[in-house]
């Protein structure tokens, strides 16, 4: 091979450099109308993880299967139950029954409402939960912050002492609309918004409640005679040594017993059972103990006779008037949205202590779906806790 003098290179490498020069860049890329544009854009941004994209080639059967999973994680977790996961759900919903049933009847009552509701309260929606909800560990059912607020709005139109029946109505009417927001916010895929709500408020919000809960609550501690509607704490210890001791003397004594169970949990985890089985077990040994003594002839209140059997229906007890209508879309939307940032809050705080991920998109359409059907069967506002 001959070789390659210094002037053959140079014009060689000139000849590579000027073809590399002259590469054609690449055709551009034909421009997207603005309209579509502003769309993918907003699409990317608002719905990232949007679990419906790939669908648009699937056959019709597969993507609805695809759909109905998503929705329904029972179908997803349901074709892997074992026997041995059986029993420690078992456990868990002994333990939750034994808290909730205690629970529901206090915030029915704190709501305005007959206690038997708050029962009610307690069947349906964790039935539906348990087929709707992406979350493991999350137990359902109604809080103190949806039942005062259902209280103050709604009490604001009719008065639970003027009125019951109505009362009760629009109660179950805002359950209805709080179903309705959040099921739409979980189809639109807009659980973002629960994102940007002030958590130093809803915390601020939640501490206070617990204040007022609490001097709400001493009239029925204390056994007082006369009480008023103020929450404000001069107006409540102005009447405060207007009570039937025995009453006073059976609170304090189930306080402490309840106190003492709590010790017991902290100091040995182990034997957490104890603490989640004291609200159901005072509430037992109370009734019990009213029933031989006859309480309500020595001053001690009872709740009275509830109401045997599952939920009634109530979707003819639903109030759409326009005179009420008002009322009760603002007391739903108004609890539904704080509820729904407590229940996916509480839902996102176990799912990191187990290293897991909820959506709260889906849980979303869980709590409305969840307050739909509650309020066709006699439920009011419930959500996670």
């Amino acid at each position: 091979m001959a070789a390659v003098t210094p002037d053959e290179h140079e014009r060689l490498q000139d000849g590579h450099c000027r073809a590399r020069v002259n590469l054609q860049p690449p055709a551009p890329a034909a421009a997207r109308p603005f309209g579509a544009a502003v769309r993918a854009g907003l699409k990317d941004t608002l719905f990232p993880d949007d679990p419906f994209r790939g669908l648009g080639g699937m056959p019709p059967a597969r993507r609805a299967w695809r759909v109905a999973r998503y929705f329904v994680p029972a179908l997803d977790w349901g074709a892997g139950y074992s026997a041995a996961s059986f029993w420690y759900d078992l456990l868990a919903g002994v333990t939750i029954a034994s808290l909730s049933i205690p629970q529901g009847i206090s915030y029915a009552t704190l709501a305005g409402i007959p206690p038997v509701i708050g029962l009610y309260s307690c069947f349906v929606p964790p039935l539906v939960y348990a087929v709707m909800g992406s979350s493991r560990n999350l137990g359902v059912g109604p809080v103190a912050t949806s039942s005062l607020l259902v209280a103050s709005i709604v009490g604001g139109k009719v008065r639970a002492s003027d009125d019951p029946r109505l009362y009760t109505q629009l109660v179950f009417t805002s359950a209805f609309f709080t179903g309705v927001l959040q099921a739409a916010l979980g189809f639109l895929r807009l659980g973002i918004l629960v994102d940007f709500m002030s958590r130093p408020a809803i915390t601020g919000f939640m501490g206070g409640t617990a204040v007022v809960i609490m001097l709400q609550q001493l009239k029925g501690f204390l056994g007082m005679t006369h009480f008023t509607t103020k929450t404000d704490i001069v107006s409540v210890l102005r009447y405060i040594f207007h009570n039937t001791h025995q009453s006073t003397v059976l609170g304090v004594c189930f306080l402490i017993f309840l106190v003492f169970t709590e010790q017991v949990r902290r100091r040995r985890p182990k034997l957490f059972w104890v603490s989640a089985m004291s609200p159901l077990l005072v509430v037992v040994v109370g009734c019990v103990f009213s029933f031989l003594i006859k309480g309500h002839k020595h001053g001690i209140p009872i709740v009275g006779t509830l109401k045997r059997g599952i939920n009634p229906s109530s979707i003819s007890q639903l109030k759409f008037q326009p005179e009420y209508v008002g009322v009760a879309m603002k007391a739903g939307f108004v609890s539904g949205m704080l509820a729904l940032a407590e229940g996916v809050a509480v839902g996102r705080s176990f799912a990191a202590m187990k290293n897991e991920r909820i959506d709260g998109n889906k849980e979303m359409v869980a709590f409305g779906l969840m307050n739909l059907i509650g309020s066709f069967t006699s439920c009011y506002i419930t959500t996670g806790n």
